[in-house]
């Protein structure tokens, strides 16, 4: 049974994580879906912030604490390790659905772009964004990413993958291309508001956190290679490291 259930529960997890992907898209930017960043039901300025600030401080905490090492360490104790991965995706999703669902709009103009051309350049370069996200994770390993070749692996009696240090592409210009992703995606758009601003700034606040944390891991598991990597690539902006600075983070 366990060679049926991993399986059809990892495929569960990811669809519904790529329905709430595909609403996010939307949400961010206020077309399709019926509740939105501007759009929904209307609360008091003081409660609307407060409920904005209460569900991103619950999906950073979410995300930050699951991702952890230790936690991975302490989890794995209470689920298998093949549908680990898929399980953070669940917690992921449901955490993102309920921050979508019960957004409050602060629908307050900070600013307004008029002209059609400079509107339809903002709305490409957040298409760019989210194509920058999805496509990172291809580059990597987008099913081993959300949990996939996991439980289909320990379906079919095989170990779980070996972590390798992979630079693909992008990821030869900037460390995080995936976040980056997310930056132009929250902060391009024609029409910002005073809620698409508090979003945008704490998702950001937190990606730069996050990436900290995540550097961690990724030191402890890869060592010198990744600290190569991160003395020879810069973060996030795609500009070249001055050989002298990347002399001495080698050095040290």
């Amino acid at each position: 049974m366990s060679k049926i259930v991993a399986p059809l529960y990892g495929v569960l997890c990811y669809a519904f994580f790529f329905l709430t992907f595909l609403y996010a898209i939307g949400f961010t930017h206020n077309v399709v879906v019926p509740r939105s960043i501007d759009v929904g039901p209307a609360a008091s300025f003081e409660m609307a912030f407060a409920v904005d600030l209460l569900l991103l401080g619950l999906f950073a905490v979410q995300h930050s604490v699951m991702a952890r090492q230790g936690f991975k360490r302490w989890w794995t104790r209470i689920v298998p390790k093949s549908v680990e991965r898929s399980t953070y995706v669940l917690a992921a999703s449901l955490v993102l659905a309920l921050l979508l669902g019960h957004w409050q709009p602060l629908p307050m103009a900070v600013w307004t772009v008029v002209d059609p051309t400079w509107r339809a350049a903002l709305l490409a370069l957040a298409a760019f964004g989210w194509l920058a996200v999805l496509g990172s994770t291809f580059l990597l390993s987008h099913f081993e990413l959300f949990g996939l070749k996991q439980v289909f692996a320990a379906a079919q009696g095989q170990g779980e993958p070996v972590p390798r240090l992979r630079t693909p592409g992008p990821y030869k210009l900037v460390r995080h291309p995936l976040y980056l992703g997310f930056v132009i995606a929250f902060w391009s758009t024609p029409d910002m508001t005073v809620g698409h601003l508090l979003f945008a700034i704490a998702t950001t606040g937190y990606i730069l956190i996050g990436i900290a944390f995540e550097e961690r891991d990724l030191v402890r598991t890869f060592g010198e290679a990744y600290l190569r990597y991160r003395a020879e690539v810069r973060m996030l902006l795609p500009l070249p490291k001055l050989r002298g600075k990347s002399r001495t983070q080698k050095t040290a």
